[in-house]
């Protein structure tokens, strides 16, 4: 069984937390340790793994990788209100070929899905979420993927993949699962007019930082549609990771970053997320400090759930039917959360794995906007991908 692989939390890291206030995370959390082995997998709702692999990050010459601090920092935080059990199943070591490493976590995150287990992934190079979003291969279900990024990682599928170009792989390798991909918070200068054309001939939604940090609430939506979630570390401002990735000197803040993560952990649907490019570079003490809070956040939102079930809609939904141009656009708000979807037309026969994506989360700004005739751009999008 491959959780019989991961190396457990090192003695040191649990000495250090040994002393910590007795209602702190470090005496919430189920730990993977030398002395007591694995936790009970069955009974847990969120699993954490570490992951020591970045030789997909060709450009990072940096080849240790230590989550300890992360530890340190994600240990001394105190706990909502919260009833979701924890573990930390420890760190997966890099396989002798950067396949071997992807074959491990796979299967991990795999099995943790089928038992509704959520993984919380920490790498190493971003290229890793090809192993999370490829554990799905046996699920009858297509895939949303969010990427929390400054670049869409499309880069050129015809080369050996790396931390640039997953997303390419990901499109272009069978078996063909993906049915979305997201960027949340690209920045124009760092993707080239080709890739941007792509995602525009894809279907492929893609949101500006700006835009992105000016509505801060439109993250929502993309969240509640999404099964898997990867956060590129590179996405924050360097100095608020305390220069972890110097070159970024744009990018969300410490806030707007653990808001993102919580209406990741808030999505009824997200099953799997993972958190890249962490570096043992600048402050770790800061970089870690900040990645510690992601993880409090995505929690915090998984606390909060609200399971809605859509299959009965007559009961605590309104529906309303907005005729724009020829289309009639079908808009359901739930009494429960008000939140608001907008049904996608399904066409029979095309793909049966596409049938829980009939309804399409959205904002009550884009049934106000279709009430002006404004047919909402996602809606568009997501029904030229089912027409395909």
């Amino acid at each position: 069984m491959a959780f019989e692989n991961l190396l457990p939390i090192s003695d040191a890291v649990i000495a250090h937390s040994a002393l910590l206030h007795e209602q702190s995370l470090f005496n919430q959390i189920r730990l993977h340790t030398r002395q007591d082995g694995l936790p009970n997998l069955s009974e847990l709702q969120i699993a954490i793994i570490g992951v020591r692999e970045n030789r997909g990050a060709a450009d990072t010459q940096e080849t240790l990788i230590d989550f300890a601090p992360i530890r340190k920092a994600l240990y001394r935080l105190f706990p909502g209100n919260w009833h979701t059990v924890i573990g930390d199943l420890g760190d997966l070591e890099a396989g002798d070929q950067i396949s071997d490493t992807f074959y491990a976590l796979q299967d991990m995150v795999a099995q943790l899905v089928k038992n509704n287990v959520i993984p919380v992934v920490i790498g190493g190079s971003q290229d890793l979420t090809y192993a999370l979003y490829r554990a799905f291969d046996n699920l009858d279900q297509m895939v949303n993927l969010v990427n929390v990024d400054g670049c869409f990682d499309l880069g050129d599928s015809s080369l050996p993949m790396t931390h640039k170009s997953f997303v390419g792989k990901i499109i272009i390798d069978q078996p063909y699962n993906l049915f979305n991909y997201s960027n949340l918070g690209y920045q124009t200068y760092y993707n080239s007019q080709e890739e941007i054309d792509l995602m525009e001939k894809l279907y492929f939604d893609s949101f500006r930082l700006g835009n992105t940090v000016s509505n801060l609430s439109s993250v929502e939506p993309v969240m509640r549609d999404a099964d898997v979630v990867s956060f590129d570390l590179s996405s924050v401002q360097s100095e608020v990771l305390g220069g972890m990735h110097p070159e970024k000197v744009n990018g969300f803040n410490g806030r707007e970053a653990c808001a993102i993560t919580r209406y990741a952990g808030l999505s009824d649907r997200v099953s799997v997320f993972g958190i890249f490019e962490y570096l043992l570079a600048g402050n770790t003490e800061t970089a870690s400090a900040l990645v510690a809070q992601l993880i409090w956040y995505f929690i915090e939102g998984v606390n909060y759930r609200m399971t809605e079930s859509l299959t009965d809609r007559d009961t605590d939904f309104l529906h309303y039917n907005v005729p724009v141009d020829d289309e009639l656009l079908s808009f359901y708000k739930s009494t429960k959360s008000e939140r608001w979807w907008i049904e996608i037309p399904f066409l029979e026969g095309v793909n049966n794995k596409l049938k829980r994506h009939t309804l399409l989360p959205c904002t009550q700004e884009d049934y106000e906007n279709a009430c002006n005739q404004e047919i909402p751009e996602r809606w568009y999008k997501a029904k030229r991908k089912n027409e395909i």
